[in-house]
């Protein structure tokens, strides 16, 4: 690809070469999330010198390069958008809300990012730790713990009677803490 689409003239990065760099070529962080990733800029000579050492197959065993270089390699999971259900797990039970709006702010709730008081971005299984709990994003060691102690005595089965019927929600608590007392933040 050429640089005409980008900024300035540029030096091709090849140590030693005063050319200019008019052809990209992967850089040393990949495409992701969130942007497209570096590239690196090379003349003619040194962009078909990359090209033909580069081996994207590098570090696969023999069957994931036979899965990568299937035809239908990439299309066996449905992308969110063409699920059924176009990524909403279910409709609002409306009995539960007084106002629709109300339903529809929790809706979008839902699909916001929560944010840690550190101002990284919580991973979709420490929101769902914290919602599991009933913490609130900000919570410290403390309420961690406070909480934690305050659901095992609710569903442990000594607690009941004896009654087993409360284990799952046990087992999520428990697993729950313990995702997030190894989390960075409740260190």
């Amino acid at each position: 690809m050429s640089a005409a689409s980008g900024a300035g003239p540029r030096g091709c990065e090849r140590p030693g070469c005063r050319a200019q760099g008019e052809f990209r070529a992967p850089g040393h962080r990949p495409p992701g999330f969130d942007g497209p990733g570096e590239y690196r800029w090379f003349c003619l000579d040194h962009v078909r010198e990359f090209n033909a050492g580069y081996d994207w197959f590098a570090g696969m065993s023999a069957d994931e390069i036979a899965a990568a270089q299937h035809p239908a390699a990439g299309w066996d999971g449905e992308s969110r958008a063409f699920r059924p259900t176009a990524g909403v797990d279910a409709a609002p039970r409306w009995a539960d809300f007084k106002d629709p709006l109300d339903a529809i702010h929790a809706r979008a709730r839902a699909f916001r990012t929560a944010v840690r008081p550190d101002g990284r971005p919580m991973t979709p299984d420490e929101r769902r730790a914290h919602e599991t709990l009933g913490l609130a994003h900000d919570a410290d060691r403390q309420a961690l713990r406070s909480r934690y102690s305050q659901l095992v005595r609710r569903y442990h089965p000594d607690r009941n009677g004896g009654d087993r019927s409360m284990e799952a929600k046990l087992q999520a608590v428990v697993e729950a803490y313990n995702l997030l007392k190894a989390s960075p933040h409740f260190a």
